[in-house]
């Protein structure tokens, strides 16, 4: 193996996938950094279906001005069905060649990272993967961008939430983002308070689940909140709560989707949501 040191002059740099708060903030520390050390950088719109399609263009530091604050991506996200296949993914190395771009940095998810793994494997393209996703569900990294500001805007819905179920005693199912990784669920849920949380990771007893809630009724517990995982077995809050609503008619059940909320926004550097940080993390871990 060699262990000469490779000199790279020009990269190109995507985000791909789902957006996720601070993936600006990420464009704009590749590109400025880049162009500090003389490294010419190339901005790829649209994820891999623009590496594919040619949507390539040259950046510098006044490319990047101004972006830092703004949530979503300057340079488009997209899902490209074609970067799957074989084809594709020669596509998008010839299109690298063509600009001369030595190395690609994508900012993305397990998705796009599992496409850049095998584009470098194919046609040995020099990758760097930064993690963004709200899901974090990437090994190796405590917490990805966006994550944490998720989470924050995920739990000061839930609060507001909290305060109508109380108001008229209320039991509200809320579902948050979260297919295959339950970490929003789980983390919004201690954060919150929550009764309950159901997550992808665990198998859902709904028998249990309908117990559990009787049991708090019977401690005259007027108001309740269960966090759902979108990815749930059950198929979500709403198919949940058509399951254990017969059980319950004499109480007000209501479903709230947080939906794509969770997704837009501005970066945020607090972590409000840890309110007893160190106790959290040691259950999360």
């Amino acid at each position: 193996m060699s262990t000469d040191l490779i000199e790279i002059k020009t990269i190109g740099v995507l985000t791909s996938g789902g957006d996720s708060p601070g993936m600006n903030a990420a464009v704009r520390a590749v590109v400025r950094m880049s162009t500090q050390f003389n490294i010419k950088v190339f901005g790829i719109w649209r994820g891999y279906q623009g590496l594919i399609e040619d949507e390539i263009e040259e950046m510098d530091s006044s490319s990047v001005s101004n972006i830092i604050q703004r949530g979503g991506t300057i340079l488009k996200s997209a899902r490209s069905q074609e970067f799957r296949t074989e084809e594709g993914r020669k596509k998008a190395a010839k299109n690298l060649k063509k600009y001369g771009i030595e190395a690609l940095v994508v900012i993305g998810g397990d998705g796009t990272f599992t496409g850049a793994n095998i584009l470098s494997k194919e046609h040995g393209v020099n990758v760097v993967g930064i993690p963004a996703t709200i899901d974090n569900d990437i090994v190796g990294t405590d917490e990805t961008i966006g994550y944490d500001t998720a989470l924050n805007t995920a739990l000061e819905a839930i609060d507001k939430i909290r305060d109508t179920a109380d108001a008229h005693e209320r039991m509200f199912l809320v579902e948050v983002m979260g297919r295959d990784a339950g970490f929003i669920a789980l983390e919004t849920s201690i954060a919150a308070g929550a009764e309950l949380v159901l997550l992808p990771e665990e198998l859902t007893n709904v028998e249990e689940v309908k117990s559990q809630l009787k049991n708090m009724l019977k401690e005259q517990v007027r108001s309740s909140l269960v966090i759902v995982a979108e990815g749930d077995e059950t198929g979500g809050a709403i198919k949940l709560a058509d399951k254990i609503r017969p059980d319950f008619q004499q109480y007000d059940m209501r479903v709230c989707i947080l939906g794509h909320i969770q997704r837009g926004g501005h970066l945020q550097l607090t972590t409000g949501y840890l309110q007893a940080g160190s106790v959290q993390r040691q259950l999360r871990y």
